[in-house]
């Protein structure tokens, strides 16, 4: 018997009501990012650049996706980044090979613009289940946050600590 692990990935879609540049720099622009996102951000949209998230202000030891780095940049039509998980999943999916994000954009009209995302990288074991189930949930705060925050300027910041 081959002790072969399959990896999992989740998938999320929205549609936002603007056009794709705005939708574009909502996940480019550090300024941006921290309206909806996380909120302080480092972004250097290029590849190899940080894709750096602190969802706790001023703690860089935790919660954060701290040395992360855009994996792939097509203008305007897909963003990768490698992915580190909340601190309770450090021992899972922190140490070694790190997840990694997939955002695709497409112009559905002038004025409406889709966004996926795509959450590659989840091992299909016992341990990472929890992490995944957490993952799922949060990618749809976060796209929510998203819309809002592009719709009607109420972004709320993902999976903050009370």
């Amino acid at each position: 018997m081959n002790n072969i692990t399959k990896d999992r990935q989740l998938t999320h879609e929205v549609s936002i009501d603007a056009p794709l540049d705005l939708v574009w720099h909502a996940w480019t622009i550090s300024s941006r990012v921290s309206e909806w996102f996380a909120p302080e951000t480092v972004i250097e949209p290029e590849i190899g650049g940080v894709y750096e998230l602190y969802f706790v202000p001023g703690n860089k030891e935790g919660m954060n996706t701290k040395g992360c780095k855009v994996l792939h940049l097509a203008h305007q039509k897909e963003l990768h980044f490698s992915w580190k998980g909340p601190d309770q999943f450090n021992e899972v999916m922190n140490n070694n090979e790190l997840t990694v994000v997939k955002v695709s954009f497409q112009t559905i009209d002038e004025d409406k613009t889709s966004v996926k995302v795509i959450h590659d990288g989840f091992k299909d074991t016992n341990e990472w289940s929890e992490a995944f189930q957490w993952h799922q949930m949060a990618w749809v705060q976060v796209l929510n946050s998203l819309k809002a925050a592009i719709e009607k300027g109420e972004g709320e910041l993902c999976c903050q600590l009370e």
